[in-house]
């Protein structure tokens, strides 16, 4: 499997696992893990395709279960689950990459999460600028964390080490 095909499958499983399972058959249970077999007879892959996509995947987005039998993204859902991350102190800073055209608006209104559940940081500069790359001419934005923190936001961390938050108020960003 080429890189471009490995790309390709990761973006499908991305789709089915975040945002519309049922359109391939599928149901996430409320943690949003779903059954590994049905995945694949819902995909027309083998095992070992979806073995190596997991284990491609540069930003790590999907995770099995302790047992193999079950899937699911880290993160990034717009559909209801639960994936029960603990709270954590967050460091001081984090980063948040986005394009340098949605500056203005979140200078204005802060970081919302969309039709994501949370809003997405990351916990380096190299990290933020290739997220934010992906969208346009990349900007990275420092996140006061720990004042956020201080004042009473709740941070979890995804398995894949990706920080989220509800929200961060313009206050809490600093443009480079």
């Amino acid at each position: 499997m080429d890189s471009r095909d490995v790309v390709r499958r990761s973006k499908r499983l991305s789709y089915l696992l975040r945002h519309a399972p049922g359109s391939a058959g599928l149901t996430l249970d409320a943690a949003g893990w779903t059954d590994v077999d049905a995945l694949l007879a819902a995909l027309g892959w083998t095992r070992p395709e979806l073995e190596h996509v997991v284990a491609t995947d540069d930003k790590r987005r999907f995770a099995f279960d302790d047992t193999g039998t079950r899937i699911r993204a880290s993160q990034g859902h717009s559909v209801a689950v639960d994936l029960g991350y603990a709270p954590e102190r967050p460091p001081p800073t984090l980063f948040h990459g986005t394009a340098e055209r949605n500056l203005a608006a979140i200078e204005t209104e802060g970081l919302r999460p969309g039709r994501r559940h949370a809003v997405h940081l990351s916990p380096d500069e190299v990290t933020a600028c290739r997220v934010g790359a992906r969208h346009g001419r990349a900007v990275v934005l420092r996140v006061d964390a720990e004042g956020m923190a201080r004042d009473g936001a709740v941070f979890t961390r995804s398995a894949n080490g990706v920080w989220l938050v509800d929200a961060v108020p313009p206050r809490f960003l600093r443009a480079p």
